[in-house]
């Protein structure tokens, strides 16, 4: 699973824009420039990563912290 972050994190700086669909949301959203929140299939959220990951209804929802 690493290497293939570290792909997409090469590919990226690269210049590359990669739409990333990913289970492991805590580190997804730690290398994400922009991430989108599905909610029974609507689009609930949308932000840079970073503040995405420390929202707290994402950390409830998503992470359980």
């Amino acid at each position: 699973m690493r290497e293939v972050f570290n792909v997409v994190e090469r590919v990226n700086s690269e210049g590359v824009t990669v739409l990333l669909v990913e289970q492991n949301v805590k580190h997804t959203l730690s290398i994400a420039t922009r991430a989108y929140v599905l909610e029974n299939g609507r689009i609930s959220m949308e932000g840079k990563g970073q503040d995405l990951l420390n929202n707290e209804h994402v950390r409830k929802a998503y992470l359980g912290i």
